[in-house]
């Protein structure tokens, strides 16, 4: 058999998906880690534009030619949880399975595709503990009170902050700052003791339950081992949880980086302030789906770049309804080039530059639209 020429050969190689200029994947396979819900309420806009950004980024990467693998966890082992539960007079398990059928129930709608893994916290304490375990014995945390502490302060080094900065962040996020067992406000749970009434399982320093940057650190190391191709979430979980669960798992396993690249997808606001339930400023998915389609807010999700912040508006949903429409309308033309197609594949494979996909595939039409409508499931 005569080997293909340079030529051909580069002109049969798929596109590299790059973020951030790190390439995903090179040869084979993808191994993609996204936080995923606290299912203690219903589905928001916010929530929504990372996992419709991760199923893109799975999909793009499908259509090169690579086996993509989504792990997406569910945090039913947490604080927020058990505190909406309690509210609602129900036990946590069954509070959390009826939210995570609502959440599942507005994925299928945004034609998110369900994750290779989907690991729950409750079922890794095992892993929690192994890992608590395992960074006490290297020095990096500390037991006190019935509780396993992950040194906090070089974390908050790492990633830039000043000190009040990071204890700061870290009230804002369940840090619990005022734990009088901990030697310094920045160090953070890997393991928490639980006190009367609260969920506790067994473990060798007594009962209590995992911390949220240990759940999902153990989870992605028992789904991927010591590292991933990409890490994924929003903005906001940059820190105190991204780089908690970055130091934990590489001090851990002595393997780093954790992750080869990171998706922090940006934050959706209302007038400027951050969507969130404590601001009362949700826009929810079901609400928005029963307006205008999945296919239409799932085009408002993407027809931007995937890291900037952004402000939801009705005209913008207006917008990405006549944006879907053009794009169905350019489908529909016959024909279409080789060359269109590429065209549209590179920028897809340029950090996942979507909206310049989009406007190439509607200014060409044919093919490279009908190719672009398929790939992001629009």
């Amino acid at each position: 058999m005569t080997a293909p020429t340079s030529s051909t050969a580069a002109a049969s190689r798929q596109p590299v998906l790059r973020l951030g200029g790190t390439p995903l994947s090179v040869v084979g396979r993808a191994r993609i880690y996204v936080c995923g819900v606290t299912p203690y309420d219903v589905t928001h806009l916010g929530h929504a534009a990372t996992f419709v950004w991760v199923d893109a980024a799975e999909r793009v990467l499908r259509r090169f030619g690579v086996q993509a693998e989504v792990c997406r966890n569910v945090t039913d082992v947490d604080d927020v949880l058990f505190d909406a539960a309690t509210r609602a007079g129900e036990h946590y398990d069954r509070f959390a399975a009826v939210q995570q059928f609502h959440f599942d129930r507005d994925m299928d709608a945004l034609g998110v595709r369900r994750p290779t893994h989907e690991p729950r916290a409750h079922s890794f304490v095992p892993q929690v503990i192994d890992l608590a375990a395992a960074l006490l014995a290297n020095g990096s945390a500390y037991l006190s009170g019935g509780s396993v502490y992950f040194h906090g302060g070089p974390v908050a080094d790492r990633a830039g902050l000043f000190r009040d900065d990071a204890v700061a962040l870290l009230a804002q996020n369940g840090g619990r700052n005022d734990d009088p067992a901990k030697a310094d406000p920045l160090d953070q749970a890997v393991w928490q003791a639980s006190g009367p009434g609260e969920p506790a399982w067994p473990s060798p320093w007594g009962p209590g339950r995992p911390g949220w940057h240990a759940e999902c650190t153990a989870m992605a190391l028992s789904t991927y081992g010591p590292s991933l191709d990409l890490h994924a979430g929003g903005a906001d979980l940059r820190f105190p949880h991204h780089a908690f669960e970055t130091a934990q798992a590489e001090s851990a396993t002595g393997v780093a980086p954790f992750a080869r690249s990171w998706m922090h997808v940006g934050t959706v606001r209302i007038g400027g302030e951050k969507m969130a339930k404590s601001t009362g400023n949700l826009v929810f998915v079901t609400d928005l789906v029963a307006m205008s389609s999945g296919p239409v807010v799932r085009t408002l999700l993407l027809d931007r770049r995937w890291d900037a912040p952004w402000d939801y508006t009705p005209e913008a949903l207006t917008a990405a309804a006549s944006r879907l429409d053009a794009l169905h309308v350019a489908a529909g033309r016959l024909g279409g080039s080789t060359t269109a197609s590429a065209a549209v594949a590179t920028a897809l494979a340029d950090d996942l530059d979507i909206p310049r996909a989009i406007s190439l595939a509607i200014e060409e039409g044919g093919q490279a639209a009908r190719d672009l409508v398929q790939t992001l499931a629009l």
